[in-house]
């Protein structure tokens, strides 16, 4: 019953800064009252349900639901649940819309319970959850109301948690040591490769001509909290989700099969760099040579700390240093 109240009270801070961070940001966007109380109670049930995954012995109490058939049906209808409080207060529930969310949400959740787990299986898990949360299914499906911004993200932290979930409680992965907040260590391993990676992707950047110096162009009193803000972004929702996959899942399993650490930090660093290609403008392949270096740094983190948190901190830093400075 400890680790519910630390999951229960962790929902609490969360559900609380999500409702400060959706009042202000209403206001500057000026969406209506009326469409932010539609749309904020399908984005708190989807940050609970986000943030399962992070606290083991919650997961250990989803998977005392019985056989995998069991926990993957309710994987499935937990994918369901925030569009459907979300359409249907805002009244745009489509059927095919759902259909779609229903058929995608049951294929990653249901995939571990009727397969056997090998390489090709997982391989071909990576693959389609890549396709698609990089397709546009999720702007399709997330229908955007009137007045109100973009809300895919909604989709895609429901995809990051489902694959996630399927991968630690349905399949039983145990090598990513998973979770939100590093350690530490693992933020002095996070913060060491971070800084190791500065002059070789900054040099390469420079060479490609693939960044300039662009600051966000906010107040300098603003810069700071804007920074921790982006940083925090990433570290969670980005960096949480691409190390989980690249490092803690694929690099994992090529350096099993090949019983090689450097193949498996090179090969899942490719891999990395390659679906970077359609980053602002296909072929990007400046931006492939990068994110291709930037593999290597988080997946040396990886490899030296065991647990993704510490290459999530690597990868944060890296990007927020981007947003903030070359990207304003």
């Amino acid at each position: 019953m400890r680790a519910m109240r630390q999951y229960l009270a962790m929902v609490l801070v969360v559900w609380t800064a999500a409702c400060i961070a959706a009042y202000f940001y209403s206001k500057q966007q000026n969406i209506p009252a009326s469409i932010a109380y539609a749309l904020v109670p399908a984005f708190l049930a989807e940050l609970a349900f986000y943030l399962v995954p992070a606290f083991e012995r919650v997961r250990k109490l989803f998977e005392r639901l019985g056989p995998k058939a069991a926990r993957s049906a309710a994987l499935t209808i937990t994918a369901l649940i925030p569009y459907l409080i979300e359409s249907l207060r805002t009244h745009t529930f489509s059927l095919l819309s759902f259909g779609m969310l229903l058929m995608i949400a049951a294929i990653a959740s249901f995939w571990y319970a009727r397969q056997q787990t090998g390489l090709l299986s997982d391989l071909l898990f990576m693959a389609a959850m890549g396709a698609v949360y990089m397709s546009r299914l999720f702007p399709h499906i997330y229908a955007r109301p009137a007045g109100a911004p973009a809300i895919d993200i909604l989709g895609r932290l429901m995809w990051i948690r489902v694959g996630i979930t399927a991968l630690l409680s349905i399949r039983g992965w145990k090598d990513a040591r998973f979770g939100f907040v590093p350690s530490r260590s693992e933020w002095q391993i996070g913060v060491e490769h971070y800084l190791y990676f500065l002059p070789v992707g900054g040099l390469l950047a420079f060479v490609l001509h693939a960044v300039r110096f662009r600051p966000l162009p906010v107040v300098w009193w603003r810069f700071p909290l804007f920074a921790l803000g982006i940083f925090l972004g990433i570290l969670w929702v980005v960096a949480l989700a691409e190390e989980f996959f690249f490092r803690g899942f694929l690099q994992q399993l090529i350096t099993k099969g090949t019983h090689s650490e450097a193949v498996g930090i090179m090969t899942a660093s490719i891999v990395f760099g390659l679906v970077h290609l359609p980053f602002r403008g296909f072929p990007n392949w400046k931006w492939v040579m990068l994110t291709f270096v930037l593999g290597i740094f988080c997946g040396l983190a990886f490899a030296k700390a065991k647990s993704v948190r510490a290459s999530m901190v690597t990868h944060a830093l890296v990007v927020t240093t981007w947003r903030v400075l070359f990207a304003g």
